[in-house]
């Protein structure tokens, strides 16, 4: 072999004798070996290059700037040294002579360019010539002519090749490029003269755009390359980009590798390579490859290189520019042809000929499909911005077929705003396009990374594309498919449970916590439940017979029903509606098997609605959903507030319509249909809904008085059975009597029910009731008595106090009575010892935690169970703790101000405001109505006078109302009867457009009834969650350091986590929490608010804020469009960003004048950080 090679050589040293001959000006290239390579660049080419050398047995040097001192190309190479010192980041590799100072100190024989910064410059290949030191690419002169776009051209034109049409020099003025687009008319495109990789270029289809795209253009030329000047082309529309890769030798010999096609572009930027174009014609292939290679002879090209073409839809081909360097596609060549191209630049640099290494155009033969992606850190879903950051996560996708190349693809990485967005390119290669396709899509499922946005869920819709699968692109290809676009969510569960739980142990709760009591350490004891399904129960007959059948099997059932509040209505009295879904989904199953026998199960409506999105951070359907899964035999009864469903207000009534229709369709059953002021207009339009989604229809009259007291007259026995005639005759199917305040006493349950039983004795009767006064189940047990046919109960360690009475209490007093409920005892006591557990995890939110017991007042203050409990709370909360007393005797003076109302909400947080309001001026009844004129009442107090929420019974009092309300205008009938229809079907369009992704008919109506709550909501859960799988205490306190605990995300899924350390305070305010999670380290870096408000940030633009004009991602102000006082329109450009050398223009979204500029030139940003504010 080594004879071989000799002769072989002694040949070459024989044709070079040749050229001498025959050539003044050719010599002998002398074979010197390589022995230490600097690379003059950044990232994963120069990790190439340094993997390249050390298979060669070349040490290797690299260099960084300031910014990159963390950055793994330095840390791969032999050596390393510090570059361009004090200067910005992209001037520091663009700084020659402290590079060519660098390499002459360390003994550097050669130098690779790598691909952008220097690579085109002929004046390094010069320096680097001057020196002694090797330049691994073209001649300086040759460097010189393909960098120089114009003469570039002027050389394809003389070996013949077509060229575009385009200017015959460099321009530097907006006046030349005028002069250009009316000779030949637009579309045209500005190219940086000194650069490519899509910087300095901008495509022109209007005149009005022209200066803004010079500017543009010119300014990123400059920052990318050192040098702003432009050429002019005529734009061919909808091209295929084809290039060409050469590679010559200092012997006069050039070949080719073949194509690549590059036609998948995003801002002139090649974002998907494949090698060799698919569907193209052998006639062309052979055009292309021969015109690339006539015209690399006609320069003496030496080294690689590409040439690059636009084909257009007629086959036609024309040269747009060559590539003295090599490309970052370079690797699906490498991928077909088995040449390494970065061993044939470094020996071509040594002296060694192509066919010394083996390369001969005959032996060149194309090997599959190769298909490159470039996984960057962009954010598609909004127009491909940089992302900055640090990686929390980083997994590969490997395997057969697919090659990695990259530099800052680890956990912990920083992405610097700097430099080029590129994380890592992934190479896939198979026996054609679509097993490459294949291989590829595989490979991009199994990446994972986080703490970053990145390009991946676009390329994933690339590869999927039925176009892309077919080998049908052009350049065209992304603007033209917008589905690409479309991408499905990440779901990033583990890290965002990391985030959550990182920052409930740096901050403290994320949900307001009303009392300095901690969760108990102790798990509630789930009961056994029996294998396979639940016995049948109530809602087998429901569907079978609906709602009339129902009804009429509750009628006829003998012995008294029970409906179980446990699951709303108690713990919204007892825990301040705090208990999650995850607490609920462990007992379902056994109140599912245990109690089968139950009226109904009291899970949703009324506070829990909203609560469960704004403390909870739950979706309220998926805990219907949920819920329903697990008890499928037990109806569900749910609380709507007539008019206002599940809302404080007034909502068109196709919402409220359209909600029970999905609430029906998502599992509720039974719907207990209710107004604050027993208006009956509200009540009928609630019920009609109610009756047209298919639910059980569940009329609530509320109670207040005293039926059995002779001198409460306003409220008498004639006016409830007035109103349940009323309601009867609208077609409820049930009637219900509720007392929110637990007024109800034995006597009054007796004349009461059994009126309502003889005027309607084929009507089943409910009874709910609150034990604030302790007299509870003797009510309930009255009302039994009575003819009632369901009362409600909480399970025992969850009544009492202000909630319902005990289950266990009626169940055994009605046990082997006519009343027997048929509920067994001893599962009563199950149920009981699981919510005393459960109760104790809530600890922080429990009534207990500031009253003892309940108090037999509410006979005389008429306050609703949930309520007296919240203003219990408040009033501690407010330091009033000690004038309760006050607060309850207020809240009886407020109720008569008001004309004695039925209390339950709205209309009791109305009474209770004014309550509040009276103790805290030090008014009595007397004083606030008599300064009624000239004081500022609570707004809820103003609305309801002005008519808001309907007509209270024996209609508004007065004077009062007019003093208060003055000239306000006043609601007449209906609240809700003017309102226009909301769109339902615009409103979904506008929050998949604000939140990128599917909107369900749910998320919808949860928007509709509560934007801001919902916006948060999901804002939150984007950034934190899946919380509903973490225990609570794990919700509500976070872990402590150094425990473990598992974490369910699905069936078959689960993570192992152990909390390991939390760091100190950086400079950022932030503090590092660091976890093991599956068994590998993980750390997240957030934000401690308290040592923030001590420290100074640039403010934030506030998205609520119509005016607030953020950054839309990070990078520094290069230039300031407007000032304080300008005037500006839609559209109107505002600042321009500059990030990973690209340049943004920030355009105004709204017409309006500047108030108030927030940056100034040359200031570094980040996400959505405040530009301007407009008016």
């Amino acid at each position: 072999m080594m004879w071989r090679f000799r002769l072989a050589h002694g040949g070459l040293r024989l044709l070079g004798v040749r050229r001498v001959c025959t050539s003044q000006n050719s010599h002998y290239p002398e074979y010197k070996p390589i022995k230490k390579v600097m690379v003059a660049n950044r990232g994963e080419i120069a990790i190439r290059v340094f993997r390249a050398c050390t298979e060669l047995g070349i040490r290797t040097v690299a260099v960084y700037s300031e910014q990159d001192t963390g950055q793994m190309h330095r840390q791969k190479a032999d050596e390393a040294y510090l570059i361009g010192r004090g200067l910005a980041p992209v001037q520091a590799y663009l700084d020659i002579p402290d590079i060519i100072k660098v390499a002459k100190e360390n003994d550097v024989d050669a130098i690779h360019p790598g691909y952008g910064f220097l690579s085109e410059r002929s004046d390094f290949a010069q320096a680097c010539h001057d020196v002694g030191i090797k330049f691994i690419g073209p001649s300086p002169e040759v460097v010189r002519k393909m960098g120089d776009k114009v003469e570039a051209r002027a050389i394809a034109i003389a070996a013949g090749v077509p060229v575009v049409p385009g200017t015959e020099r460099p321009i530097s003025s907006l006046h030349e490029a005028r002069e250009f687009s009316n000779s030949y008319g637009l579309p045209i495109i500005f190219k940086a003269a000194y650069g490519g990789g899509g910087r300095g270029m901008r495509v022109v289809y209007n005149f009005e755009e022209l200066e803004e795209n010079f500017n543009r253009a010119y300014s990123e030329a400059l920052a990318a390359f050192g040098n702003g000047t432009l050429f002019v082309e005529k734009f061919i529309e909808k091209p295929r980009h084809i290039e060409v890769q050469i590679l010559g030798d200092q012997f006069g010999n050039v070949l080719h590798l073949y194509e690549r096609d590059c036609s998948i572009q995003r801002r002139h930027q090649k974002v998907v390579e494949i090698a060799p174009a698919t569907h193209l014609d052998p006639q062309l292939r052979s055009r292309l490859t021969s015109d690339s290679v006539k015209l690399a002879k006609q320069v003496g090209y030496e080294n690689a290189g590409t040439v690059e073409f636009l084909v257009d839809k007629y086959g036609k081909h024309y040269f747009i520019e060559v590539n003295s360097r090599l490309q970052v596609e370079h690797t699906v060549t490498e991928e077909i042809t088995n040449v390494d191209l970065v061993h044939a630049q470094i020996h071509v640099a040594e002296g060694r000929s192509l066919p010394d290494m083996g390369l001969r155009q005959e032996n060149i033969r194309i090997n599959g499909c190769a298909i490159q992606c470039r996984v960057t850190t962009e954010d598609p879903a909004r127009g491909f911005q940089p992302d900055t950051g640090r990686i929390e996560v980083f997994r590969s996708g490997e395997g057969m077929g697919i090659r990695l190349d990259n530099a800052s693809a680890f956990q912990g990485a920083l992405i610097s705003p700097h430099y080029d967005s590129l994380l890592v390119k992934v190479i896939a290669h198979g026996k054609d396009h679509p097993t490459a396709a294949t291989k590829m899509s595989r490979a991009l499922a199994e990446f994972r990374v986080r703490g970053v946005k990145t390009n991946i869920p676009f390329l994933q819709n690339v590869l999927n594309n039925q176009q892309f699968l077919a080998g049908a692109v052009d350049t065209q290809f992304i603007d033209e498919n917008p589905e690409l676009f479309q991408m499905r969510p990440v779901q990033n569960r583990a890290q965002k449970l990391l985030h959550y739980l990182g920052h409930v142990m740096v901050n403290g709760p994320q949900t307001p916590i009303p009392t300095n009591a901690t969760p108990s350490p102790m798990d509630p004891i789930v009961p056994p439940v029996p294998m396979g399904p639940p016995p049948p129960g109530f809602r087998d007959i429901l569907l079978r017979e609906g709602p009339e059948g129902f009804a009429r099997a509750v009628r006829n059932h003998k012995g008294l029903l029970l409906m179980d509040t446990t699951f709303r209505d108690a713990h919204q009295s007892l825990l301040a509606t705090r208990v999650r879904t995850y607490d609920l989904k462990k007992i379902a199953p056994y109140v599912a098997h245990s109690f089968n026998g139950l009226f109904s199960v009291e899970n949703w409506g009324g506070a829990t609605f909203d609560v469960s999105m704004r403390f909870l951070y739950e979706c309220p359907w998926r805990r219907l959903q949920e819920l329903r899964e697990l008890i499928p035999n037990i109806p569900f009864q749910m609380l709507l507030r007539g008019a206002n469903a599940v809302g404080y207000t007034n909502y068109p009534d196709n919402v409220v319509s359209k909600f029970c229709e999905v609430a029906k369709e998502n599992g509720m059953d039974v719907f207990r249909v209710f107004d604050s002021l027993n208006y009956l207009p509200n009540l009928l339009l609630g019920m009609e809904a109610v009756g047209n989604a298919g639910g059980v229809v569940e009329a609530a009259i509320s109670y207040t008085g005293d039926v059995a007291d002779p001198s409460r007259t306003k409220y008498s026995l004639k006016y409830y059975m007035d109103l349940a005639e009323q309601l009867v005759r609208a077609g409820t199917h049930i009637l219900c009597i509720k007392d929110m305040a637990g007024l109800l006493k034995p006597a009054a349950c007796a004349m009461l029910v059994s009126s309502l039983r003889d005027r309607f004795p084929d009507l089943p009767l409910h009874i709910h009731t609150h034990d604030t006064a302790g007299s509870g189940v003797a009510s309930m047990l009255a009302c039994a008595e009575a003819g009632a046919d369901v009362v409600d109960v909480a399970v025992d360690s969850m009544s009492g106090i202000t909630s319902q009475p005990s289950m266990g209490a009626v169940v055994a007093c009605t046990k082997e009575t006519r009343l027997d409920t048929g509920v067994p005892l001893e599962r009563v006591f199950d149920y009981s010892e699981y919510w005393e557990g459960a109760r104790g995890l809530y600890a922080p939110f429990d009534c207990t935690a500031t009253m003892k017991s309940g108090n037999s007042d509410v006979y005389e203050n008429e306050i609703p169970g949930g309520q007296y409990t919240n203003l219990h709370f408040q009033a501690h909360s407010m330091g009033l703790g000690s004038k309760f007393k006050e607060v309850k005797k207020a809240y009886v003076e407020a109720n008569q101000m008001l004309g004695d109302l039925i209390k339950v909400t709205p209309s009791s947080k109305i009474v209770g405001d004014l309550a509040q309001f009276m103790v805290q001026n030090g008014l009595s009844r007397a004083e606030a109505e008599e300064e009624a004129e000239e004081l500022s009442f609570p707004r809820s107090v103003v609305e309801f006078l002005q008519g808001y929420i309907g007509i209270p019974h024996g209609g508004f009092p007065e004077p009062f109302r007019t003093k208060v309300i003055k000239d306000l205008p006043r609601v007449e009938g209906r609240p809700g009867a003017t309102l226009p229809s909301l769109d339902l079907g615009a409103l979904g369009k506008e929050l998949e457009e604000r939140y990128g992704e599917e909107i369900t008919p749910e998320d919808v109506l949860s928007s509709a009834m509560y934007p801001d709550v919902f916006q948060q909501f999901k804002e939150f859960t984007n950034t934190f969650g899946p919380l509903e799988c973490l225990d609570t205490r794990l919700f509500l306190q976070g872990p402590k350091i150094a425990e473990e605990f598992e974490v369910e995300l699905e069936r078959g899924k689960t993570l192992h986590i152990k909390a390991l350390a939390m760091g100190a305070l950086n400079r950022a305010g932030q503090r590092q929490v660091f976890f093991e999670l599956n068994g590998q380290v993980r750390s997240i870096l957030v934000k401690d608010t308290q040592a923030m408000k001590e420290m100074h940030f640039h403010p934030k633009a506030l998205k609520d804020v119509k005016g607030q004009i953020g950054a839309p991602m990070p990078g520094k102000v290069i230039d300031i469009k407007v000032k304080a006082g300008d005037k500006v329109t839609k559209g109107q450009p505002l600042c321009v960003l500059s990030a990973m050398k690209m340049e943004t223009v920030v355009t105004s979204p709204m017409e309006g004048t500047i108030s108030k500029v927030h940056v100034t030139r040359d200031m570094t940003l980040e996400g959505d950080d405040l530009i301007v504010e407009i008016e």
